[in-house]
């Protein structure tokens, strides 16, 4: 039975039942619609300290930045164009650190095993590129854990490198990765079917044999991408620079044996440098920090860039690393 009585219209005072009846559905009606207004102003609220707080972490750095201070750029991970190491934020954080009227001297922050040989020459270039724009603004590498190959490549352009005695630095050479399948295909008994209006188009198809032509066209552009490299680090390392017969080999070392071999200037970490070095301790971060959304557009568009790629070829993926 249901909790409310029924008053038959025969029955005395059915009138008044009737007018509680609609009373008491107008009031539940109004508690559910004040309900409802509560809970989405509380959201807006909730919304609203998301967009503050995301605000303040992060940019809050530089909001905060008063007067002479180090500026704080993060170059962590691998250096491609779908990571947050890419040649295109760290130069928008370079290009505020160098424009910034307060910054006495930038730190680049170096954890990186390397990565694309174009994001690694970008980031060099850019800066380059400043330093001679803000000669008056010197520009310090601190490496963490690691600053290797596409990571030195960028790093050589810092005016001073500082390490930890076991960072692991170099691995100064280019590799070309790739697979192949084909006698695992024999024994399957499986065929590829690859057809091409080109006649390299296939070039280092893994499920196609190698050649001889391919092989010497991949060194020749493997040696090329290598002396670029060279040219990089001899060019901003100038004549501190110690070499050896095994220094552009691909070996790396520590931190310690990279200072004797030129590679690297001394030791210390971001806050050393801000506080000794460039003698203003206050640092200021411009890394450029990826938002959500921005996060799912990059990896969207590297999904359908490697999916273009492959597309048009299953070839190997060039990398200092």
């Amino acid at each position: 039975m249901s909790g409310h009585s029924r008053v038959s219209a025969d029955e005395p005072g059915w009138e008044r039942a009737a007018l509680e009846r609609i009373a008491l559905a107008a009031i539940n009606e109004q508690r559910a619609a004040r309900r409802w207004k509560i809970f989405f102003r509380l959201l807006f609220l909730v919304l609203l300290g998301l967009v503050i707080w995301a605000v303040f972490i992060f940019s809050g750095d530089k909001l905060a930045a008063t007067g002479r201070h180090t500026a704080l750029i993060a170059l962590d991970g691998e250096i491609s164009a779908d990571t947050n190491a890419n040649a295109e934020d760290v130069g928008a954080a370079l290009e505020s650190a160098f424009g910034d009227a307060g910054t006495a001297g930038v730190i680049l922050r170096c954890n990186s095993p390397g990565g694309s040989p174009v994001q690694a020459g970008i980031i060099y270039d850019q800066i380059r590129r400043l330093r001679a724009k803000h000669p008056s603004i010197p520009l310090y590498v601190v490496v963490g854990d690691m600053c290797a190959s596409g990571g030195y490549y960028a790093a050589a352009a810092g005016d001073k490198i500082y390490v930890d005695k076991a960072s692991i630095v170099g691995s100064i050479g280019v590799l070309m990765d790739s697979f192949g399948f084909t006698g695992l295909m024999d024994k399957l008994g499986i065929q590829r079917r690859l057809h091409t209006s080109g006649e390299n188009k296939g070039f280092y198809d893994p499920f196609s044999p190698e050649t001889p032509k391919m092989d010497e066209h991949a060194q020749e552009m493997l040696d090329q991408i290598h002396g670029q490299f060279i040219d990089a680090v001899r060019q901003g390392r100038g004549k501190r620079l110690h070499e050896t017969p095994d220094m552009f080999s691909g070996l790396f070392w520590t931190g310690q044996k990279s200072v004797e071999l030129g590679l690297a200037d001394g030791f210390g970490d971001a806050n050393f440098v801000a506080r000794e070095i460039v003698k203003a301790p206050e640092i200021v971060d411009y890394t450029v920090k990826e938002s959500i959304t921005d996060r799912v557009a990059r990896k969207f568009g590297a999904a359908v860039g490697n999916g273009a790629v492959h597309a048009m070829a299953l070839g190997g993926k060039l990398n200092l690393r």
